[in-house]
């Protein structure tokens, strides 16, 4: 029987950020920034187009008065000067065309340009982030900043641009031609301006403000998206097909309603527009009719004629600029989300000890460019030297507390060391800190208090690309790329020669499998290795760790996908890998650790039992009712 759906919850409306001054400051920075030249074109091709548009009204009124009137009446009429003065104006107009193509040819331009350049200013920041900013924000959310944002300044910028500032031009020079037509009649236009701009104003306030939501809503909706996608499998598994429905009903109504907002404001506002203009054109008629019947204004039948289409021309850009505002400021708060994304905090690294290849020169270690196989911490000193320190895989925790809210304390005065070459193994329930002070080590987190020294150095101060580069990890989660199996491999260190990547693929028991795949290790691998099974991407995992050769590993559940029996035959095979290596191997099966050299038993954050397994049973304490059964983690 399947399960009903909740009941939708209409959400509440909120007050829409207003767009900053500062958002459209840095908008246009990037506009102008490479594109100056491009923009003085732009501007001179507004001005040529709209000056041709409004030459051919204001030809109007010189065709009928000077060429048509005349010719009126008269037995054999002369044509050629109407003929010369036709052609003129079509030369005229050709020039207004061949403008309109170049700035919106060059136009594309500056978009394309502009998003590219924004889109690569927000991978790049994207890449430096903490890992934090990750965790606390929907990936369709950020994905929906790369697209459906982007998007909106590149119709903006585009489009909504170039039609705004050629509305403007339109409107100045028509205006002047208006005056200089009939100072009257543009009395009557003017009277309709303010009406016409008093209720844009009205519309347009409302259009904006829900183009905003719907921009919001936009993101939650494709971050809820991706989400279900991602987890496609156990929303079948737990059959939460219904409620995921009626959770995507729900944020899809919102869409909707935002979005029936917006666009219904924005639509009626053009028909509103075009039947005023209508009903000025009739008002312009009849008080010109008026004026030229009685003589008082000294408007000939081509004045009105012209000065007619000098209105029409008038209100079109008018209800275009009303138009374009729409688009401007659903772009906006696109630009607005783009530049909060840009204004994150990236992670900071205040560390000055670099990693470097070193070798021994008469008993003293020197930096060298090749890979020897020995590493070196590379220190500048306040005097201007600099010290080397061998990479040994020396690692100690002090007194080390932290949270990752703020709120609730994780880890509480954790103190560990892991001397050279030991394995050390952290087990525990979940959510007993295991993890953590694995992140605490590769700095994906900042110890709230406390210190954690690597070969005598405080991490904080090693850059944190060095230390990352000193460690292999195989994290609980997995995750391949698009490319070959051996490009995936390869990911732990880019110049691994197929050999080394034959071998770690081997020590990690990938190489099987491997080879029956189509085209072994050539094989292309899509939508992070669908095609494999879990355990199959974890030993890729294991051999992109071992490619790398670092001197740390840190093994995160790292066989927590595999069968028992391929467990022993990795071990074995990483047995070699782990000797003269500190190892951190963090497991819930406690088979797997029983050859650790240290075993650290964590709970609620804190060590609460440390030994050898022998030495752990020996004390018949928690550890040995874990291992006995008569204790289990939960």
């Amino acid at each position: 029987m399947a399960m009903m759906s909740p009941k939708l919850r209409k959400p509440p409306l909120q007050k829409p950020p207003k767009v900053q001054r500062q958002t459209v400051k840095r908008l246009l920075a990037y506009i102008t920034g490479k594109y100056k030249w491009h923009l003085v074109l732009v501007l001179g091709c507004l001005v040529l187009s709209s000056l041709a548009g409004v030459a051919g009204s204001l030809f109007l009124r010189v065709l009928i008065d000077d060429y048509i009137t005349p010719l009126l009446g008269v037995t054999d009429p002369d044509f050629g000067g109407l003929l010369q003065a036709i052609t003129a104006m079509a030369g005229v107009f050709l020039v207004g065309v061949a403008a309109t193509f170049l700035f919106n040819w060059m136009m594309a331009i500056i978009a394309q340009g502009v998003l590219k350049q924004i889109r690569d200013e927000m991978f790049a920041h994207l890449q430096f982030l903490p890992l934090k900013y990750f965790d606390t924000h929907l990936h369709g959310d950020l994905m929906s900043r790369f697209t459906n944002d982007t998007d909106t300044l590149r119709q903006m910028i585009a489009q909504s641009l170039p039609q705004f500032f050629l509305s403007v031009i339109t409107i100045v020079t028509v205006f002047a031609a208006m005056v200089a037509t009939s100072i009257s009649l543009t009395g009557v236009v003017v009277l309709f301006l303010i009406l016409n701009l008093y209720i844009t104003k009205r519309i347009a306030a409302n259009s904006g403000k829900y183009f905003m939501r719907q921009q919001e809503a936009l993101g939650r909706t494709n971050g809820y998206i991706e989400e279900m996608i991602h987890g496609q499998k156990v929303v079948k598994v737990f059959c939460y097909e219904e409620e995921a429905k009626a959770e995507f009903d729900r944020l899809n109504e919102e869409l909707r309603r935002y979005g029936t907002e917006a666009n219904s404001y924005a639509n009626i506002l053009m028909p509103v527009m075009g039947n005023l203009g209508h009903l000025q054109y009739v008002f312009v008629a009849i008080v010109g009719g008026a004026l030229a019947v009685w003589g008082n204004g000294g408007i000939t039948l081509g004045a009105i004629a012209s000065f007619l289409q000098l209105s029409r021309t008038f209100n079109r850009p008018i209800a275009h600029v009303a138009q374009q505002l729409n688009a401007v400021v659903m772009a906006l708060a696109g630009a607005e989300r783009i530049f909060a994304l840009l204004d994150e905090e990236i992670e900071e690294d205040k560390g000055t000890v670099t990693l470097v290849n070193a070798k021994f020169v008469d008993g003293k270690l020197v930096e060298t460019p090749e890979r020897t196989g020995i590493w070196a911490w590379k220190q500048p000193q306040p005097d201007g030297s600099v010290t080397y320190t061998e990479l040994k895989g020396d690692v100690r925790f002090y007194e080390v507390d932290f949270s990752y809210d703020g709120k609730n304390q994780v880890l509480h005065k954790i103190s560990l060391y892991a001397k050279p070459g030991q394995k050390v193994a952290l087990v525990g329930a979940t959510g007993a800190g295991k993890t953590t002070i694995a992140n605490l080590l590769s700095r994906f987190y900042d110890v709230t208090a406390g210190e954690i020294h690597y070969d005598g150095i405080n991490i904080n101060q090693i850059k944190k690309r060095d230390l990352r580069r000193s460690l292999g990890i195989v994290l609980q989660d997995t995750h391949l790329f698009t490319g070959t199996v051996r490009e995936n491999i390869r990911y732990g260190r880019l110049a691994a020669t197929d050999a080394e990547v034959y071998a770690a693929a081997k020590q990690a028991n990938a190489h099987g499998f491997i080879s029956m795949l189509p085209q072994g290790y050539d094989t292309v691998l899509a939508g992070d290795g669908t095609e494999l099974s879990q355990g199959q991407k974890q030993l890729l995992a294991i051999a992109r760790a071992e490619v790398a050769d670092a001197p740390v590993m840190i093994l995160d559940e790292a066989t927590s996908s595999i069968d028992t029996r391929t467990e022993v035959i990795i071990h074995k095979g990483m047995d070699a890998l782990m000797e003269g290596r500190t190892v951190f191997v963090i497991a819930h099966r406690l088979s797997t650790i029983r050859n650790a050299d240290v075993i650290l038993l964590l709970e609620g954050g804190r060590i609460i039992e440390r030994g050898t397994h022998e030495e752990l049973l020996a004390k018949k304490g928690r550890y040995y009712q874990l291992y006995t059964g008569t204790f289990e983690l939960e």
